[in-house]
């Protein structure tokens, strides 16, 4: 199963190697045991890894500081990722992947001057170098300060066995499992695809501030999709889950979560219909509906639009946005959280940011540029897809505050209109603040009540509007863990978002005339 998202400012992808364990297993626990250690143990181990000294670092910094750059980081990435994929009842495809190098940055004011090295000689970084330092052009030289090492005062995301120690033959297993048991769970099942993937990050950061920290990066991802058939109709559907967790995240009560889950998504789409269309209130279901926050204002919040004057909410901070019983979230600490971050890719500590609180426009979603434009500390928000790219302001995961009614508290109040609760497709236009997403399932709402099941619509609106239209927020929050990855500028980041069901009162439903 490959399902697939995009958004064109901005995109939120839903998707879902093969190492022994000698290859790294030994460097792993030399530097994961040292994590949140306060001497320079970790940090040391990494530098051995990479083949770089604290010498090194400091002369290329310095090197990439000669044109009168403000600022320079280096970041340094050995990500290691492996996949199977299930089809035909068979564990059929395998695929490594390994990604190694540092990237090069210098800044000077709001420009940035990248570039990249496929390799850590101290030579070819350098020339790397000369090639960033190449955005200033004067010859105020900023120093490198002293490096020290950050640690990790609270690690998101601890691993019990790494994948490294982790053979094939031990991931085998639970994708038979996870294909024999949809096939069990439902006689109209005829076909099962499943894949899982786990990737390992060992990230070496440090910058002309003198930050100086080392990151360990698991990701796990596990997926399912299946086709049934009744009376000659076919259906599908789908079941994901992704973790920042090592081989622990593969057990048995997973699979038959999401074994159950994949067969009865699917099942109910056989008496599904799609409604007329037109403008009605939405009842968002809780968990998944956090693509509404993502897409109709998660994007317009990043630092970058804002400070470009481009997001239609440039001139919205510390103003009224919507019901002051809405608070919104970005988080970057959640434990084993998919977009958790210990430290963002510029050096920051992860932390948890309120971007709307009470109904009140608090804060962008900053990296180090917009937080010195606009005067503020960065929010741990500065991430990239790899060291081939340079940090931007990026979402992590991103949720609204619990209310105080419950889920069918918001139901009763609606007559005519629907519930939705899967969710595929969908764009925005950050200028304009228009959203739209495809819904794969939910059912209809009348006089109060869930009735029909409805699959295969659209959801259309306006962002700052669909904010202000939120009129009640459900007491049942709730972080939807699939595989979300978020698609910017030409890069994905791993992402979570959630939400408690909620009513917008008003949102236009693009389905039968």
């Amino acid at each position: 199963m490959d399902r697939r998202k995009f958004l064109k400012a901005g995109g939120l992808a839903l998707m879902g190697s093969v190492m022994g364990g000698s290859a790294m297993a030994s460097i792993t626990k030399g530097v994961t045991d040292r994590l949140g250690d306060n001497d320079k143990a970790g940090v040391q181990a990494a530098m051995n890894h990479f083949g770089v000294s604290e010498s090194d670092m400091r002369k290329v910094m310095t090197t990439a500081l000669e044109k009168g750059g403000d600022y320079a980081d280096l970041f340094f990435e050995h990500t290691f990722t492996n996949s199977l994929g299930l089809q035909d009842g068979a564990v059929n495809r395998n695929s490594s992947y390994i990604d190694y190098g540092v990237g090069i940055r210098v800044l000077k004011g709001d420009q940035t001057g990248y570039a990249y090295v496929e390799n850590t000689n101290l030579d070819d970084m350098l020339n790397a170098a000369r090639t960033a330092a190449r955005i200033a052009s004067d010859s105020n030289k900023a120093r490198v300060a002293k490096l020290n090492e950050t640690p990790v005062t609270k690690n998101a995301y601890p691993v019990t066995t790494s994948w490294e120690e982790v053979s094939i033959k031990n991931k085998i297993p639970y994708l038979q499992k996870l294909n024999d048991r949809i096939f069990a769970l439902d006689p109209r099942v005829i076909k099962v695809s499943a894949s899982q993937s786990d990737e390992t990050s060992h990230i070496l950061f440090c910058n002309s501030d003198g930050v100086m920290y080392y990151d360990y990066r698991p990701m796990a991802t596990l997926s399912a999709s299946c086709v049934m058939e009744q009376d000659g109709k076919k259906e599908n559907c789908y079941s994901a889950r992704s973790y920042r967790k090592g081989f622990d995240f593969l057990n048995d009560e997973l699979v038959e979560l999401m074994a159950r889950e994949a067969v009865d998504k699917t099942a109910i789409l056989f008496d599904a219909i799609t409604p007329k269309g037109g403008e009605m209130p939405v009842v968002m279901g809780a968990g998944g509906s956090g693509i509404l926050l993502h897409e109709a204002i998660g994007h317009a919040f990043e630092a970058d639009f804002n400070r470009k004057n481009t997001s239609i909410f440039s001139d919205q901070l510390n103003k009224k946005v919507c019901n002051e019983n809405i608070s919104v979230i970005d988080d970057g600490t959640i434990p084993f959280n998919r977009g958790s971050v210990n430290f963002d890719d510029e050096g920051v500590s992860g932390q948890k940011t309120y971007l709307v609180k009470d109904g009140v426009l608090t804060s962008y979603l900053h990296d180090r540029i917009s937080a010195k434009h606009y005067g503020v500390d960065p929010t741990g928000n500065g991430r990239r897809e790899s060291f081939r790219k340079m940090p931007i302001p990026r979402m992590r995961a991103t949720y609204m505050e619990p209310g105080n009614v419950t889920e069918a508290d918001i139901i009763s109040t609606v007559k005519n209109g629907v519930f939705v609760d899967q969710f595929t497709n969908g764009q925005v236009q950050i200028g304009a603040g228009d959203f739209t997403f495809f819904v794969k399932s939910g059912y209809l709402i009348e006089d109060g009540k869930l009735t029909q099941p409805i699959k295969d619509i659209n959801i259309i609106g306006n962002g700052p509007k669909a904010l202000a239209d939120i009129a009640m927020v459900g007491n049942n929050d709730r972080i939807d863990n699939g595989t979300w990855t978020c698609g910017k500028a030409g890069q994905s980041v791993p992402v979570t978002c959630g939400m408690p069901s909620a009513l917008v009162s008003k949102l236009t439903v693009g389905g039968e005339s």
